[in-house]
């Protein structure tokens, strides 16, 4: 069996991955390395990764005080790894018997292979994990039970369906080839969603197996996690600041919202070079409709709405707002009256790239109360950040 580098980032989940660590450890096929990226912890993760023993560990700390976050650890310890597979594993997981096996049967270069998530009943159900509840703190979780569960007779037996989702294992030369994950989203929330899709344009197959089982605690990272105000079924502060932000900065890259399929496999949509012109606008259309352009001009003072929105994106803020005045030099325009927009234009707005390419050719729409313009119909490459 090929050796694999299970790649874990962790930021205070001592007793998580504490679990996942020994559930890795149980496999018994093959020796695989484990790189733990301890992210500025202060629950004695440090001190337990310096206890160990053990030839297969690699450590990268970040001593901190300020978090680095998934994105920047998981491509750390990508670029880090020894092996030529890569398997981004979270510390709130825990590893099936013969993981590896089930997921390396499927493994070849140009597919992603995803292991079945079983969770506790944190979120709602869905057709492409199976909830079960082993535990929902590390202290209630039990090994043996878990172990008993995996290995026997269940209808999955066999089953695979294409989408994507933690924890995903391909060859690293695939990873690097797209790029890794993308700084625009640091230090998380949208990442894994921009990563998918950009590996579904590069032709990548999608592969989830139901033999391949991870028991999941759930989104103790960030989301639920006690050390930054959550708890189990509790958003913290931080998750729901970075989770806001970011979706406004995918819908800015990709000029839609997140798409996927029942079994998340993405789905991505054409991407056009869109201006967007508001007259009469206010500081709420403004902010509502300025992710969704490329460009964005506007009847008022934009110079509070670029420094306040800057803070949050590394996007140029001062290159996408301008005056109504300026040039606009977009592929398509759409024009918008504020005292008119309603919320049925703003479902048009979002469903825009494709009412364009039905539309099929150059000219002149009204979609609701909406203008729209189409000088060209050539869809964007997207990439970085543009």
């Amino acid at each position: 069996m090929e050796r694999i580098t299970f790649v874990i980032p962790s930021r205070n989940n001592l007793e998580f991955i504490k679990i996942a660590y020994n559930s890795i450890k149980k496999l018994k096929y093959a020796k695989h390395d484990i790189l733990i990226l301890n992210d500025a912890s202060t629950d004695g993760t440090s001190e337990w990764l310096e206890s160990l023993e053990d030839d297969n560990l690699l450590v990268y700390t970040n001593e901190g005080p300020e978090r680095i976050g998934i994105v920047g650890m998981f491509d750390k310890g990508i670029e880090m790894a020894k092996t030529e597979i890569i398997f981004a594993f979270h510390a709130d997981m825990v590893a099936g018997p013969d993981l590896d096996m089930h997921v390396l049967r499927y493994l070849q270069p140009g597919t992603v292979v995803t292991a079945t998530r079983v969770e506790p009943p944190l979120h709602p159900s869905g057709p492409e994990k199976i909830t079960e509840n082993f535990g929902i703190e590390a202290e209630e979780f039990d090994y043996d039970k878990w172990e008993s569960w995996c290995i026997s007779p269940r209808m999955s037996s066999g089953q695979v369906t294409e989408g994507i989702f933690a924890p995903w294992c391909m060859y690293k030369k695939d990873f690097l080839a797209v790029g890794g994950h993308d700084e625009l989203f640091a230090p998380q929330s949208k990442e894994d969603s921009d990563l998918f899709n950009r590996f579904s344009i590069a032709g990548y197959k999608f592969i989830q197996t139901w033999d391949a089982l991870v028991y999941h605690f759930t989104s103790r990272g960030s989301r639920f996690n006690k050390h930054s105000g959550g708890a189990a079924g509790k958003n913290s502060k931080e998750w729901l600041y970075t989770t806001n932000k970011n979706m406004k900065n995918f819908i800015r890259k990709w000029g839609s919202n997140i798409k996927h399929d029942d079994y998340m496999k993405p789905i991505v949509k054409p991407k056009y070079n869109i201006g967007i012109t508001i007259k009469n606008c206010t500081n709420d259309l403004l902010t509502a409709l300025e992710p969704w352009g490329d460009l964005i001009f506007v009847d008022m003072e934009i110079d509070t709405f670029v420094k306040a929105e800057q803070e949050h994106t590394i996007m140029d803020m001062s290159k996408r707002v301008f005056s109504i005045n300026a040039e606009k030099d977009v592929d398509i325009e759409l024009r918008v009256d504020g005292t008119i927009f309603n919320a049925v234009d703003y479902s048009y707005i979002q469903e825009m790239s494709s009412i364009i390419k039905n539309s099929g050719q150059v000219g002149h729409l009204k979609v609701g109360n909406i203008e729209v313009i189409i000088n060209k119909m050539e869809e964007q490459k997207i990439g970085g950040i543009k």
